[in-house]
């Protein structure tokens, strides 16, 4: 994202300055991603698989298969810790803490405290089965900024069964009501197959959230996890191409919209990257190869070695692995799916795969949202802060 404050919308510019009012050190650090960008480094949210246990059974699970794995070493208080200290020297700024449902976590509030919130900017991805008025005033209490909300429809029954869960629709919406009530930031996160995303309900979805003043984040439907081999939801430009027209009309985003003058494409490495339960660096949540170990090897280094790949270190400009065919067959049918996850990066990447144009030279980074209105709601359209 742009961090000039001349290239910022005025809501915007508010985000920024409540968090400049109310975590000086995190806001210092965004303003340096211009720089960051332009020498060709990460500016990555860390998404923190903590772990992988869960209350709910979704029909789409991307963790799945890292599920019920308890071998090998996990991450401790004190791991959590030094993962904050490097990803704090490397002047990133965001973390999401997610699991599984981090929120059965019995240890929950350590894992925010050794992140530091005064640190990072702190986004808790949950399906709100145990976020009501109480619990959530206490995540804003303990330096949680932000709620990232799973709901798949305002059809209590189609949501239930799409998450194997009685009830969780229920829940989910006292959710929404908890964290706005307890002055949390909050935007709603839901699974759009090729067939949703051009259905009535789907509008009608995004148009109840919108009328709330909470925003929609769309999380493609990907063929991994339970749905791996499942290629009929998946979308192709064309639908892409679509979900951008909604842009214009909704405040609803996907994680390659443009936001903050800046459109990185695919973020991954450079924009986001997964940290799983086992210390494992995924370059995103969907993409089961892992780049590096964080008990291992240094954050830095990991990180570089993704953005040596010229799929993440590159702009590109397409959800590689929710629409790009080419990719998800070569790379992940022929070379993830069927084996134990997750599938070291040398067995899925080749030196044919290497990085030829760091994504910093690519001046499309740099330029304004070309495909908004000055009257769209875009400046909300984005995850991060």
């Amino acid at each position: 994202m742009s961090t000039q404050q001349g290239q910022l919308k005025p809501d915007e510019t508010e985000k920024r300055n409540l968090l400049k009012k109310e975590k000086p050190y995190v806001y210092e650090k965004i303003m340096k991603f211009d720089g960051k960008i332009k020498r060709g480094e990460s500016i990555a949210i860390i998404q923190f698989q903590c772990n992988y246990n869960c209350n709910i059974h979704c029909t789409h699970c991307s963790v799945k298969r890292f599920q019920g794995k308890k071998d090998g070493r996990q991450y401790t208080i004190a791991d959590v810790k030094e993962l904050a200290r490097q990803a704090d020297e490397l002047g990133l700024a965001r973390f999401v803490i997610t699991g599984g449902e981090p929120l059965i976590l019995k240890n929950f509030d350590a894992f925010v405290e050794a992140i530091d919130p005064q640190k990072f900017y702190i986004n808790c991805d949950t399906n709100g089965w145990f976020l009501d008025e109480k619990r959530a005033k206490h995540l804003k209490s303990i330096g949680v900024d932000r709620i990232q909300l799973s709901i798949d429809s305002l059809d209590a029954n189609e949501h239930d069964t799409f998450r194997n869960a009685k009830g969780s629709h229920e829940r989910a919406m006292k959710a929404v009501d908890a964290s706005l009530d307890a002055g949390l930031d909050i935007f709603i996160q839901t699974v759009v197959t090729k067939q949703r995303l051009h259905s009535d309900e789907f509008i009608q979805f995004v148009e109840f959230f919108n009328k709330k003043g909470v925003g929609v984040f769309v999380t493609y439907a990907k063929p991994v996890g339970a749905w791996e081999g499942n290629f009929d939801v998946l979308v192709n430009k064309d639908d892409m191409n679509y979900m951008k027209e909604l842009e214009k009309r909704h405040n609803v985003y996907t994680h390659i919209t443009p936001a903050y003058g800046l459109n990185m494409g695919c973020i991954a490495v450079k924009g986001m990257f997964s940290v799983t339960q086992y210390g494992d660096v995924l370059p995103c949540p969907y993409i089961h190869t892992s780049i590096g170990n964080i008990f291992e090897e240094s954050l830095k280094d990991i990180i570089q070695r993704g953005l040596n790949i010229k799929y993440f270190g590159e702009y590109v400009n397409t959800c590689l692995i929710a629409e790009d065919r080419d990719f998800i067959d070569k790379y992940i049918v022929n070379r993830i799916y069927n084996k134990p996850l997750p599938v070291p990066c040398s067995d899925v990447f080749t030196d044919e795969d290497k990085t030829q144009k760091p994504f910093n030279e690519d001046e499309r980074l740099f330029q304004p949202n070309l495909y908004w209105n000055h009257s769209t709601r875009a400046s909300k359209k984005q995850i991060v802060q």
